[in-house]
């Protein structure tokens, strides 16, 4: 049973700890017990984890720097897990007063006048994380405090008393966790507020110059290009902050796979209608690998996690209204919806000059061209290398696995509409000789649905090798041979501009 008083609270034993030394021993107990400190943040296990955790023990206030959609805020809310359940109050206080070690006028006033009998009050850690967006427009008030009129006019004092003070959030976070996304952001005048409290406690508002202890674990995220495009951290603010430490992206396409996964927000109904098989997904995370290394994107900025998980989101979309229009009860995603997906790709990068005059759709397909080209050189043989023809020296090389496919293109033509049923898809892909066989030869493990994704994923692949042609037309992906393909485009190209 919770105290209701300051004698009872006195009674039960309690004790005054500061907030970096709850921080301390809750982390300490956690990894005694070999419990991790969070949970759903993958990648930073051997990297940012064990920093943090380090500037934990010290007592350190952080700055977590990185680009954006590197779970920097995630991980700031995260750690409100570390705090105690429950903090007794003051009751009344704005804040947080501790009952054994007040600091505001209006505490220490109440304990005068009762004593032990001072109401308690009980915060759930939940309440002590507090969390600002700075914006150019955030003032010293919003932070601090400024006097409050109406205040002076109910209690009936002139604005010298300290009473008629309206404590800002940084304040109200006394006991508490107090991040600031985006630091840079704030004016520099507005980041000369922040010095003296987070070294000396010393709070002025209007005039009144206040000691005011507080005790606040403060967090701060930035971007490293917001030092040149919006703003910076002004150097003694910097130096005030004891550990500065450093996030990145995820290390292999595997673990941005997991972490796609996680975040992806599908409902049930959905999930149930569509299949999204691996392959996909691969190609998925590679489209953002490829954008982070791209000549046309601008890497200062960074490509968020966030790219995959709309792609994701949008495949599965493009896919369950394909399966709705054609009245089936489920379907499997294929290579042909990621046509679907620019407009989640196009609004999740920032493109340089470069990128700019090409345009954001065209840089939108380069990417996913990229990534299937890629991908496909991992998991069959190097088109180019197959191409060439055996050498009467070199009778062990292999003959081209490709030269049926490829020899079928040079008389036939295969339109993959994006809107067909499932049955119709895969008799389209059957009807092009070599290519289920050569799918089966490479990769026997495959079921019978991914059979047909990893053959359309084939003639993707095999057109980003020039092998064969490849045309987009309205609705419609269309292979066929390679020079057919090239006059076709260069017809569209004519049309366009005329």
């Amino acid at each position: 049973m919770k105290a209701l008083t300051l004698g009872e609270l006195r009674s039960a034993g309690y004790q005054s700890r500061s907030i970096k030394e709850e921080l301390r021993a809750n982390l300490i107990a956690r990894i005694q017990a070999k419990q991790p400190l969070f949970t759903g943040i993958h990648g930073y296990e051997d990297t940012v984890i064990p920093a943090l955790e380090r500037a934990i023990l010290a007592g350190h206030s952080i700055n977590l720097l990185g680009l954006r959609g590197q779970a920097k805020t995630r991980m700031a809310r995260a750690l409100v897990d570390l705090l105690d359940e429950w903090m007794p109050i003051i009751a009344g206080s704005e804040i947080n007063d501790d009952p054994l070690a007040p600091i505001s006028r209006y505490a220490k006033d109440l304990i005068a006048a009762k004593g032990d009998a001072t109401p308690i009050a009980w915060v759930h850690r939940t309440d002590r994380y507090t969390e600002k967006l700075a914006t150019p427009d955030t003032t010293v008030a919003d932070l601090i405090g400024d006097s409050d009129p109406i205040k002076a006019a109910n209690l009936k004092l002139d604005y010298s008393d300290e009473r008629v003070i309206h404590f800002g959030l940084v304040p109200r976070s006394h006991r508490g966790i107090f991040v600031i996304n985006e630091l840079p952001d704030l004016q520099p005048r507005i980041q000369v507020a922040l010095f003296n409290i987070l070294q000396e406690g010393d709070v002025q508002i209007r005039g009144f110059k206040l000691r005011l202890p507080l005790d606040i674990q403060f967090v701060f995220t930035a971007n490293p290009e917001d030092y040149t495009n919006r703003g910076a951290i002004i150097t003694p603010l910097k130096d005030r902050i004891q550990s500065q430490i450093l996030t990145h992206y995820p290390p292999n396409i595997e673990l941005g796979m997991r972490i796609t996964a996680q975040e992806v927000r599908s409902p049930k109904e959905q999930a149930a209608r569509v299949r999204v098989p691996d392959l996909l997904r691969v190609l998925i995370e590679r489209i953002a690998w490829e954008a982070r290394d791209s000549e046309f994107v601008d890497r200062k900025s960074g490509v968020s996690a966030r790219l995959t998980i709309s792609v994701l989101e949008s495949v599965i979309s493009a896919a369950e209204r394909r399966a709705l229009r054609n009245g089936e009860a489920r379907t499997v995603a294929r290579i042909g919806d990621l046509q679907a997906v620019v407009p989640a790709i196009t609004g999740k990068i920032e493109l340089v000059y470069e990128g700019e005059q090409e345009g954001p759709e065209k840089v939108a397909h380069h990417l996913m061209s990229l990534a299937i080209r890629n991908i496909f050189s991992g998991l069959f043989p190097d088109p180019a290398k197959s191409k060439k023809k055996p050498r009467p020296d070199a009778p062990t090389q292999r003959s081209d696995p490709y030269q049926a496919i490829v020899a079928h293109f040079d008389s036939n033509g295969t339109d993959l509409l994006f809107e067909a049923t499932d049955a119709d898809h895969a008799k389209a892909l059957r009807a092009v000789k070599g290519l289920h066989d050569l799918v089966k030869q490479q990769h026997a493990y495959l079921d019978a649905e991914e059979q047909v994704l990893w053959s359309e994923f084939v003639l993707h692949g095999l057109a980003k090798h020039s092998r064969i042609g490849r045309s987009l037309l309205a609705g419609t992906t269309r292979f066929g041979d390679l020079f057919s393909s090239m006059l076709s485009s260069n017809e569209e190209e004519e049309e366009d501009n005329s």
